[in-house]
């Protein structure tokens, strides 16, 4: 399930307009590098259109994932303000919405409720990626009942809602 969906459904329909309204649509070329590991950022990501490939120098320049429309690209660097560990590069021609890490701290600092649900969504985002992780790693054991893909009900509510707001959001930014 895209990641977005998880934080725009637990954001609501002021937030997801704050972010278009604050946010900078961008069009990136095929094979331009978006984040350099190491480096620091000033801006997270919103994968609108196109696919991204995610590489760490550490195993070779290996590719660990690739990003499609509603991945969320940054957001760990935004939270801890470390460099990145991995970089992040366009595999086909793309648009995100950027959004400045000056933007953001600003609406985070003056607006409690915002800060709240954002940083909710952020951390089911990375509670979810942390998971799929150790799962993959051979960590715990894994049976039906335990499927880390598996979302609760409730997620999957907030998810439906997430999904809508990302099609609003798309349509206010006109990428579709």
């Amino acid at each position: 399930m895209r990641k977005v969906f998880y934080v725009m459904g637990i954001l609501d329909d002021r937030d997801v307009e704050w972010l278009a309204e604050n946010g900078t649509t961008q069009f990136i070329p095929s094979g331009k590098v978006l984040i350099n590991e190491g480096k620091p950022i000033e801006n997270i990501y919103v994968v609108l259109e196109g696919k991204l490939t995610v590489a760490v120098t550490g195993i070779g320049d290996r590719e660990i994932a690739g990003l499609l429309a509603g991945e969320i690209v940054g957001e760990m660097s935004f939270v801890d303000s470390r460099p990145p560990s991995a970089s992040v590069t366009t595999s086909q021609d793309s648009y995100v919405l950027m959004i400045s890490r000056v933007a953001l701290n600003s609406k985070l600092h003056t607006d409690e409720a915002f800060a709240a649900r954002f940083y909710r969504a952020i951390a089911t985002l990375l509670a979810d990626r942390l998971r799929k992780t150790t799962s993959h790693l051979g960590y715990g054991s894994w049976n039906e009942e335990t499927d880390p893909d598996e979302l609760d009900e409730a997620l999957m509510d907030s998810a439906s809602a997430g999904a809508t707001r990302f099609d609003r959001l798309l349509k206010q930014l006109r990428i579709h």
